[in-house]
């Protein structure tokens, strides 16, 4: 390892050496990484597995649809739940002057 006098480098050298020890540091985890990886694969190949079949698919978990809780007054295929952003149309029909409650779906 090089012994630098530390002292002696002006701050722009002091964090040119910061940036390009941060950058080796990273290289050196990724090709840790890729090593472990490429290692592992191995050993599931030799046990007659890919590494995905041991290792599994990660699961999305998915919400039932929320049901309607509003409906447009003229066009009843327009609905909404009451999460989220409000549509448009319930924006409008409230500036109108309607209540949440006159759109409401009973």
């Amino acid at each position: 390892m090089a012994d630098y006098d530390l002292e002696a480098l002006s701050l722009s050298e002091l964090k040119k050496m910061q940036k390009d020890i941060a950058k080796a540091i990273s290289t050196f985890e990724d090709r840790q990484k890729a090593e472990a990886r490429t290692k592992v694969e191995a050993l599931a190949r030799d046990l007659g597995y890919s590494l995905s079949e041991l290792v599994g698919t990660e699961m999305k978990t998915t919400r039932a649809p929320a049901a309607a809780k509003y409906r447009h007054p003229e066009n009843p295929s327009l609905t909404w739940s009451g999460r989220g952003r409000k549509p448009q149309w319930f924006v409008e029909a409230l500036e109108a002057g309607s209540m949440a409650e006159d759109l409401a779906i009973n």
